[in-house]
């Protein structure tokens, strides 16, 4: 069985993390040798980046800062746990990855897209998910949903034009890329999103 690549995407209060927990289990009674993981992180040096990028802290940080940690936790990460799983045939779920940037740092903060795309092909040398599975929902209703968490951190404070950006991006960068992405209803109730979650599940376990 060859490795997988399959990485989760949407905004905040999309339910990505929940629904990649369900998303793992079913895998792994389907058989399929799963490593989860997320960015920024995945490895113990690139959670303590990502510890960097997302406190609030008292200083502000530069945008070319954020988008070089980025990029210096996903090297790390790659090298260290990505590329290794699919090596040993492991499906990985990764929670956001390089489609997270170009919203976040390339709409969100409005960055210069050809820096973004040398760090992209520097770092990631070729490599690209083989199904993206993005989660949609209205950023009012994502931010309401994470709004019920404890401390917000340093992505979470932004505004909410901040957002509709990111969200617009992810939406284009789906429709300029069909074949890759599936488009996840997430503002719909549970049942609904497992259900088509589900779906798209059978359709990638017919890879094997």
């Amino acid at each position: 069985m060859s490795g997988r690549f399959i990485t989760l995407e949407g905004g905040e209060g999309a339910g990505k993390s929940s629904n990649l927990t369900w998303l793992a289990e079913r895998l792994r009674e389907a058989g399929v040798p799963v490593t989860v993981t997320r960015e920024p992180g995945g490895t113990e040096l690139a959670e303590r980046i990502r510890a960097v990028l997302l406190d609030p802290g008292a200083e502000t940080m530069a945008d070319g800062t954020e988008l070089l940690l980025v990029f210096a936790a996903r090297a790390q990460h790659l090298e260290a746990l990505i590329r290794p799983a699919l090596e040993r045939g492991d499906w990985v779920l990764c929670d956001r990855f390089m489609d997270a940037t170009w919203a976040y740092q390339g709409a969100g903060r409005g960055f210069d897209p050809s820096a973004i795309a040398a760090l992209e092909s520097m770092v990631l040398r070729g490599l690209s998910p083989d199904r993206t599975l993005l989660f949609d929902v209205p950023v009012a209703q994502g931010m309401a949903r994470a709004g019920k968490r404890s401390r917000p951190d340093r992505i979470e404070r932004e505004a909410h034009a901040f957002f509709e950006r990111v969200r617009q991006c992810y939406l284009e960068r789906a429709a300029a890329e069909p074949e890759r992405f599936r488009v996840i209803d997430a503002g719909a109730g549970l049942e609904a999103v497992r259900a088509e979650l589900d779906t798209h599940l059978q359709e990638m376990l017919r890879w094997r």
